[in-house]
């Protein structure tokens, strides 16, 4: 059923006329006739009685007049909320990222719900090794990773940096070094994250590889159950230093850089660089691009 011959049919049944219908639409009155010829050939029954000069419905014809003025009422919609989309006063935004991501992420996220309220952030936690496969599958709109994806077809911004800090407890006895040495940092009780990810398979490698003991004594799933139990001094961890960034500020956490084991992160958003992305994604995208320009005056990019 064609919605613009609905809308003829609209008109003649308000005007109660083919030929005032057909002036209100700017047609000829035998161009109307035909778009209700065509209708009533499609349903089989004839919507106008024709014997009479007032437009008088047929009882089908009433019967078609309440869907017909709810199919419009439905189309009206339909047109604006698409151009709500377009105007971004809906819509959203799907973001991958991993525990750690989030916190990096988390200032994008702000200025873009300052200037799009009406648009939904919605951050799920995906491991750094999906985000790449998802964002291309498209079950993402972007992602955040800490290092160059290895798919083809992704396009990366900077949002930001990171490193990898010990964080003790206030009272621990290393809290107030400049510094420590690998063989402190894996002497000391060592409370690890119980998830495998690049990061922390890069740490046990280096570790490995320069034959340093690693003295994990505790493991829990979550950042923050980790930062807790720091703060508890039931041992230390090697997190980024952005993750801690409110402990660290309020006291309740120091963070003592371990040489050789700071392992800078650049963080950066990525997104499929052919797809066709919503609104909403690419407006992400632009504000993501303002945190790049100013990363990039401080970091060069790692790749």
């Amino acid at each position: 059923m064609d919605l613009a011959e609905l809308q003829v049919f609209l008109t003649v049944a308000s005007e109660r006329s083919f030929s005032k219908a057909a002036a209100r639409l700017h047609r000829t009155q035998p161009a109307v006739s035909q778009a209700i010829r065509r209708l009533e050939d499609h349903l089989g029954e004839r919507l106008f009685d024709r014997a009479a000069k007032d437009g008088k419905l047929t009882e089908a014809g009433r019967v078609l007049l309440d869907y017909a003025q709810r199919l419009m009422r439905l189309a009206e919609e339909a047109d604006s909320a698409v151009r709500e989309l377009r105007d971004l006063q809906r819509g959203r935004v799907l973001l991958g990222a991993n525990e750690a991501a989030v916190h990096v992420v988390l200032p994008v996220v702000e200025q873009f719900r300052a200037a799009h309220p009406r648009v939904q952030v919605d951050i799920r936690r995906v491991p750094s090794r999906q985000i790449g496969v998802e964002v291309l599958q498209r079950s993402l709109d972007v992602g955040v990773l800490s290092f160059p994806p290895a798919e083809k077809g992704l396009a990366s911004v900077l949002i930001g940096d990171d490193e990898l800090v010990m964080l003790t407890s206030p009272a621990h006895p290393l809290s107030g070094r400049a510094q420590v040495t690998m063989a402190e940092f894996g002497r000391q009780d060592v409370i690890a994250h119980n998830e495998a990810s690049p990061a922390r398979e890069r740490v046990l490698r280096l570790f490995e590889q320069r034959h340093e003991q690693l003295n994990i004594t505790l493991a829990l799933p979550s950042l923050d159950g980790i930062k807790r139990a720091v703060e508890m001094d039931l041992g230390v961890a090697l997190l980024p230093r952005r993750c801690a960034i409110a402990e660290i500020s309020s006291g309740r956490l120091a963070a003592v850089p371990v040489a050789q084991v700071r392992l800078p992160r650049h963080l950066r958003l990525v997104y499929p660089e052919q797809a066709q992305l919503s609104h909403a994604a690419l407006a992400f995208i632009e504000v993501a691009r303002k945190f790049e320009k100013d990363v990039a005056k401080d970091i060069a990019p790692v790749e």
